[in-house]
């Protein structure tokens, strides 16, 4: 089945109407970021607090990860939320929303590395920590960007008759120009468009599935029969789930979500530094439009569970037995058994799409096996393992569970999601790059101009690297995991430090960032498959041993600089010498507003668990789970209310 047979006149209508409405926005978008360096880098505070909280969830909410959750939803049921504390639940909202974001707005930097030297000084210490911040950000991207180029280009391959790597290149080539062009407008604005394509399918999903399905007990006997699980519909997270093989490590999820959830406060109390705050003009946009972000990423929850449980059905009608799947996999890496885990998915395309390339023998055996009818579609379901690869749920459901004419719409929902995502990431590493290493290292003197050709080269190359690491990448999951637990540990104890310890220094953060990167690379060379948790206190404790030594090993950060950051700041934490010389009124003020931000978190992070588990729960009509987080989230929410928001200023807390 080819491309044509996927899509009808409605389809491809819509898909060159998103195609031109994103170069022309580009092209149009074009001249406005380029008034300056600013401009392109956070949209000169120029950009309506809703805007860039409707661009968040859009940024937030792309196709690999979409992948990536799909397939544990499709395997433990709601219970999938839970593997997400490590990301994808994005418990890091609550701090940006609560704290952290207004905290590096009032800084009035452009980037979160040149709020180094804001925090640091222009001294030796402070241009180590702001080199090192970039080159932090700068790896960080080409990872997240391998991760989403993996999640397209298997996604794109169920439905063109290429390879994953053909597909990824193609977006890619479609994406670049208009993220190169546009910066940071081009991602607020086509997030914008994106966001909406992205709603409505959403909506149709959600309520696909849930007319789609029977009662929540044939729904978890069709869990049972497909994935073995016998506690599919269910919201509580179990000491041990059952997982199929390849995924044994999530099966203690309590345990797993728990350092997941141990590792989101430590990286949520030390993040903030997102283009959108520095973009905004006051502490109360920060916290409107983080509670604008935070709600809308709930929409993403009942579109996942929807292809999740449409996708039981799907597998349980094509491959009833699921031996099937195993046998077929033998079969061909007995014919292939060199083939190496990356490159599975190129493998299973070919033999899919163009059978008359390999040994008819092969094909004839695979097509006894799975049978004649639909072949291509119970190919690509394939792992390497030997079981149905869960990664590809959400492909195939679109492909053969969605009608034409939604089917385009979907496509190009998803795709939206991957290119909101693909741009905030490449503006984040593009705008370090230039604004904190070639601006200050190389062209202080730069022209606009110049500054802004320099950025459009630093897309490209962040792009080409980005692709070359994808290609040595096995799954999408292995690399979500490992940017999450393994290399983003790596700086988490410097970001949390250089906000709560008034005696940590540039020197503390750029070594601390050094070392903790440095043991999280050397880990994925030597043992690429530890388990995640241990990845996880390996690189910690390292980072935070090289943080503290290089610290006390050097001086101070200038009085001077320490406390001009912490007048305009005012952060919470080890800062009472410089909080003591405020005036009693203000140190009032400032120990009310810490004690509300820090009171509200608990209730901030149930809140948001809940508007993810309740739709999650409605879709699958798992009334009892529904009407108790449903209660519990109401709760929480008041408490979030009553402590937090009706306390919140009109503009800023201390120009009030």
């Amino acid at each position: 089945m080819t491309m044509i047979d996927y899509f009808g006149k409605l389809d491809y209508s819509f898909m060159i109407f998103y195609v031109a409405v994103l170069i022309g926005l580009g092209f149009y978008l074009k001249a406005q970021a380029s008034k300056s360096l600013d401009n392109y880098v956070c949209g000169g505070g120029n950009i309506p607090w809703w805007c860039m909280g409707i661009s968040g969830m859009a940024s937030f909410l792309d196709l690999a990860g979409t992948a990536v959750i799909v397939s544990f939803l499709f395997m433990m049921g709601p219970q999938g939320l839970f593997v997400e504390f490590r990301g994808g639940a994005v418990l890091v909202l609550p701090f940006m929303m609560l704290w952290t974001g207004k905290w590096h707005r009032r800084s009035g930097c452009l980037t979160g590395a040149q709020w180094n030297i804001f925090r640091f000084g222009d001294g030796w210490g402070g241009r180590a920590s702001q080199l090192m911040a970039v080159i932090a950000t700068v790896l960080t991207s080409i990872g997240m960007l391998a991760y989403l180029i993996i999640g397209a280009g298997i996604f794109l391959s169920t439905f063109l008759p290429w390879s994953p790597a053909t597909c990824s290149i193609g977006l890619l080539v479609l994406a670049t120009p208009y993220t190169m062009m546009s910066g940071f407008y081009g991602v607020i604005f086509t997030d914008l468009f994106q966001s909406c394509i992205i709603i409505a399918a959403v909506i149709y999903v959600t309520i696909t599935a849930f007319a789609g399905v029977g009662s929540s007990q044939e729904v978890a006997d069709v869990a049972l029969a497909v994935t073995g699980n016998p506690d599919w519909i269910s919201g509580m997270p179990k000491w041990e789930v059952h997982v199929p093989k390849g995924y044994e490590v999530y099966k203690h999820l309590i345990i797993f979500s728990g350092f997941y959830l141990l590792r989101t406060v430590v990286a949520g109390i030390g993040t903030g530094a997102d283009p959108r705050y520095f973009g905004a003009k006051n502490d109360r946009e920060c916290s409107k439009l983080s509670m604008l972000w935070t709600g809308l990423m709930s929409f993403r929850w009942p579109l996942m569970i929807g292809i999740a449980v449409l996708g039981l059905y799907l597998v349980n009608e094509l491959i009833p037995n699921q031996a099937n799947i195993q046998q077929a996999a033998e079969v061909i890496q007995a014919e292939y058994p060199d083939t190496a885990k990356p490159l599975w998915g190129d493998l299973i395309s070919s033999i899919a799409n163009t059978p008359e390339k390999h040994d008819a023998e092969l094909v004839t055996s695979l097509q006894q096996i799975l049978g004649d009818d639909k072949f291509v579609e119970k190919m690509n379901l394939i792992s390497f393992e030997g079981t149905v690869n869960p990664e590809k749920i959400l492909s195939q459901v679109l492909m053969m569970k969605v009608a034409k004419g939604m089917r385009g719409i979907l496509v190009i929902a998803l795709i939206a999601a991957a290119l909101s995502t693909f741009g905030s990431w490449v503006n984040l590493g593009t705008s370090q790059f230039v604004n904190d290493i070639y601006k200050v290292w190389f062209r202080p003197k730069a022209s606009t101009k110049e500054l802004i050709l320099a950025s459009w080269i630093t897309v490209i190359s962040l792009v080409g690297l980005s692709f070359l690491f994808s290609r040595s990448l096995e799954s999408i999951n292995e690399i979500w995991g490992w940017m999450m637990m393994g290399f983003g540990a790596g700086f988490l104890v410097p970001s949390f430090l250089r906000l709560y310890w008034w005696r940590f220094n540039g020197e503390g953060s750029a070594i601390g960032t050094l070392v903790g990167l440095s043991a999280a690379i050397v880990q994925r060379l030597i043992v690429p498959d530890l388990n995640e948790v241990y990845q996880f206190c390996f690189v910690m404790i390292v980072g935070l041993i090289g943080s503290i030594v290089a610290t006390l090993l050097t001086k101070p950060t200038d009085p001077d600089v320490l406390e001009n950051m912490y007048l305009k700041t005012r952060p919470m934490g080890i800062w009472g010498h410089l909080k003591n010389k405020l005036p009693e009124d203000e140190k009032r003020k400032v120990s009310i507003e810490h004690r509300n931000d820090l009171l509200a978190l608990p209730c901030a992070m149930v809140w948001q668990v809940c508007i993810f588990l309740v739709p999650m729960l409605f879709v699958i009509h798992n009334w009892k789970g529904f009407a108790g987080s449903f209660v519990l989230g109401l709760a929480a929410f008041a408490g979030l209310y009553f402590i937090w928001w009706r306390n919140q200023p009109e503009t800023n807390f201390y120009e009030d």
